[in-house]
């Protein structure tokens, strides 16, 4: 054990740890904690009964692990970091300072959070909202070589498949499933009950409503706008018939485009910029204007394989 200061450490006897381990100042180490080889730990940690912390493993400054909690090997925890309770973090993750990690989040290897990001939140909907609270919302769950960048909000209840990219400032409500590969641009907000597949990307300032799905490989680019509620809030009948878009593989929605309620953009769709998408379109055909309109086929050269 390195620590040039012993006196200002409150360690429970039945924590477990070899001497390469190097405790800071005024560190709290609770019952039944087992820490790896070379695990550092910054002034003021506290570490709660029942952790798990990996070999060579770096927690900054005032970083508070709750119990139950299982860190991987090699991760990199900023300062005043915060990681609820029975939460597990994969190997080699990075996490920025100022960061809360929720209760039994559940995060991949080779992972990396920005600063004042919230992982794993629980929601709470205003009275008057679409969104009903569930009691039983499963922890937020995330794949293998993610990035989450600075300010993000994702909540609990959403799966992430491997190498998810989302930007600085971004939402991802409860109860989504994201594929491997896609991309969600800074700003963006994602709301709850959507599925989104694999190696969509979409880029910065869009608004995705709630209750959709959008397939793969899919390009939806800055300033799109998605809606789901005809009524605009207004009587009870929105419950009913609330439906966001369906957008199919390989569709691409131009810059600030707008899809209202229900429409189905079919698989590789072209929608110029700036359109309104009100009905569904037909496969492999270009939209263009306001409302949308049918002009042409899409030239074979830009489909998918």
């Amino acid at each position: 054990m390195t620590n040039s200061n012993t006196h200002s450490l409150v360690i429970s006897r039945t924590a477990n740890f070899p001497e390469t381990v190097t405790f800071s100042p005024f560190c709290v180490i609770g019952e039944g904690v087992t820490l790896g080889e070379n695990v550092v730990l910054g002034v003021g940690c506290i570490i709660s009964d029942g952790v798990t912390i990996g070999t060579g493993t770096v927690l900054g400054h005032h970083v508070t692990v709750d119990h139950g909690v299982s860190l991987g090997e090699g991760c990199q925890l900023g300062s005043h970091v915060s990681v609820g309770a029975w939460a597990k973090i994969g190997a080699r993750t990075k996490v920025g300072e100022h960061t809360t990690i929720y209760p039994q989040a559940d995060l991949g290897d080779e992972g990396f959070i920005g600063s004042n990001s919230s992982i794993g939140r629980f929601p709470k909907a205003a009275a008057t909202s679409t969104v009903k609270a569930h009691a039983d919302l499963p922890s937020l769950k995330m794949g293998n070589g993610y990035t989450a960048g600075c300010s993000v909000v994702l909540y609990s209840g959403t799966s992430y498949g491997d190498k998810v990219f989302i930007g600085d400032g971004a939402m991802v409500r409860e109860r989504c499933i994201i594929g491997k590969n896609v991309v969600i641009g800074s700003g963006t907000a994602v709301e709850n009950d959507t599925k989104i597949g694999e190696f969509t990307k979409i880029q910065t300032g869009c608004y995705i409503t709630a209750y959709m799905e959008i397939e793969d490989h899919v390009f939806i680019a800055p300033m799109v706008a998605t809606t789901n509620d005809n009524f605009m809030g207004r009587t009870e009948k929105r419950f009913k018939y609330i439906k966001g878009a369906h957008i199919g593989r390989g569709a691409r929605v131009g810059g600030a485009s707008i899809l209202l309620p229900g429409v189905h953009v079919a698989p590789e769709t072209f929608v110029a910029a700036g359109a309104l998408v009100t009905k569904d379109t037909k496969e492999k055909r270009v939209m263009i204007g306001f409302p949308a309109r049918d002009v042409r086929p899409v030239p074979d050269e830009e489909l998918l394989p």
